[in-house]
């Protein structure tokens, strides 16, 4: 079949099923309940499985290569390529399957919270509970808006819908497709509803840069005089934690843009861990759990139907999706202006690298692309003792075009806007992982607050001997001697020959960018 009528197809569908287009948040919950699709739990929030796989499944993502954008696509593990036609045969497939469904959800919005380059998007769902996912992740439209809503980027999920991999030309039963020129994000096989949210994203992350706007993955806040912050980083690094601050408010807890114009957050709600969650170590998310809430793979009481957020029996990822309007320190609409600090968090197990340091221009693209923090011993089988792991662009599972694109961008916005970046080693102090004990979270609190605040733009800084990275000699609230990792370790060879081990790692991972240029490397890595 001709490739150029697959949009009149979808539409077909959409007249010819019982579709059930743009449901309110009680409509979605009495259809979750009604479907045995989820329970009620005493918040409020709606619980739900997702099955076997309760995460994303990134074996399975591909890309569709296009005529318009096979030599832009980073191609690799990361962004599999997949024909137009096993593309096509897929589409057409699940087309089939949805028709012999009873009903079928439909959600319109937006992926964007500046009006000027968002994203139109349209999702199509098999159960109830992932168009509730939807509604409360995206951004929901007026009724003026939704009129006039054309569409834009599809999504069509059948978790169902399981793919044979020797007729499909698929890894597994599970497939995750995006389609560019068609517009179309595919999804079968699994019933994870993050897979959606971070479709978009990748979508977000080939178009914004396209329109010379640099898409991130990080958390952003605003102080009470306007001043922008942006913290990147991978799981375990504080991210979270640090960018909820009761004297700032937040623009979002994933995934932004920055434009000519500042920053805006991609989305309309809040996809939080909630394993071990509790009201005295986040409130604002604890609280913000409660009716039209999905809770995901969270394990709650028969009887009363408490959550219970401690146990990890089904998974350690779980996670609860609720809007922003859920969290009361927030900024509405999500768009603030360009940020003046920008953090990179990273859990250093090896204890080497400083607790705070100032980046220049080329440190921060460096440390950009590696994305490093560390994996921890206990954390995967077979992992005895503390591993680097380097995540490009801390995002990069989600970036289609090459790394360069973005460090290039992110070098850019530094430059023309005057922002100050840090690299905030949340790890280990006074010894590696086992030996030294976590930096203390008032002592990062404590060294973040004076980031933000500006205090530490113009004072006295010493370059450590290793990565060559600029420490603050005095923070208040620090004691001095924490600040610089040689001198929190009993044995200073012990230290040299962890650090220039870390070192070396940082090299050899930097290997992988043949198109970057010298100086980043020079001026930016370690020196010793």
């Amino acid at each position: 079949m001709n490739s150029v009528h697959i949009p009149n197809e979808l539409n077909q569908l959409l007249q010819e099923s019982n579709a059930q287009l743009q449901l309110s948040v009680p409509q979605l919950v009495e259809k979750i309940l009604t479907r045995n699709e989820g329970t009620l739990t005493a918040t409020g929030a709606v619980r739900v499985s997702t099955g076997k796989y309760t995460g994303r499944s990134p074996q399975d993502k591909f890309i569709v290569m296009e005529e318009s954008t096979k030599d832009k696509i980073a191609w690799g593990p990361t962004n599999q390529p997949i024909s137009e036609a096993v593309f096509t045969s897929l589409y057409y497939k699940v087309l089939e399957y949805l028709k012999q469904q009873n009903e079928i959800f439909v959600f319109k919005g937006f992926a964007g919270a500046d009006k000027k380059s968002r994203l139109p998007i349209q999702v199509v769902n098999e159960y109830a509970w992932h168009n509730l996912f939807v509604h409360q992740l995206f951004i929901r439209p007026s009724e003026d808006e939704l009129l006039s809503h054309d569409g834009g980027f599809t999504v069509i999920s059948a978790p169902n819908f399981k793919a044979d991999p020797a007729v499909d030309g698929t890894n597994s039963e599970t497939f995750i497709i995006i389609s560019f020129e068609r517009k179309i994000v595919l999804i079968g096989g699994t019933e994870y509803a993050g897979e959606m949210k971070k479709s978009i994203f990748s979508v977000m992350n080939y178009l914004l840069p396209e329109n010379n706007i640099f898409s991130m993955h990080c958390s952003a806040n605003v102080g009470l005089e306007g001043d922008v912050a942006l913290f990147f980083g991978l799981s375990g690094t504080g991210k979270t934690t640090l960018s909820a601050d009761p004297n700032r408010r937040l623009i979002g807890d994933d995934e932004h843009g920055w434009s000519s114009n500042g920053v805006f957050n991609v989305e309309g709600g809040c996809y939080a861990k909630c394993i071990n969650l509790s009201r005295e170590k986040e409130p604002q998310i604890f609280d913000a759990i409660r009716f039209g809430t999905v809770l995901e793979n969270v394990t709650i009481n028969q009887e009363s139907r408490i959550p219970d957020y401690d146990d990890g029996t089904l998974t350690e990822n779980t996670r609860a999706a609720y809007p922003m309007e859920a969290i009361d320190n927030i900024i509405q609409p999500s768009i603030a202006g360009h940020p003046n600090t920008i953090v990179f968090l990273t859990a250093d197990a090896f204890g080497v690298l400083p607790p705070i340091s100032k980046l220049t221009k080329e440190q921060a693209m460096y440390h950009f692309l590696s994305g490093y923090t560390s994996k921890l011993a206990g954390t995967e089988r077979g992992v005895t003792s503390p591993e680097a792991t380097f995540s490009t662009c801390f995002g990069a599972p989600f970036l289609p075009l090459p790394a360069t694109r973005y460090a290039e961008m992110l070098g850019e916005k530094i430059l023309e806007h005057n922002a100050n970046v840090f690299l905030v080693n949340t790890g280990w102090t006074g010894g590696e992982y086992g030996v030294g004990s976590r930096m203390k979270l008032s002592y990062t609190r404590a060294m973040v607050q004076a980031a933000l605040e500006g205090e530490l733009n113009h004072v006295e800084t010493v370059k450590d001997e290793i990565f060559g990275l600029n420490i603050p000699l005095h923070i208040a609230g620090v004691p001095d001697e924490v600040l610089q990792p040689n001198k929190t370790w009993a044995d200073h060879a012990a230290y040299e020959a962890k650090a220039k081990e870390l070192a070396g790692k940082f090299r050899e991972n930097f290997k992988k960018f043949k198109d970057v240029s010298s100086e980043i490397e020079k001026k930016g890595g370690p020196v010793a």
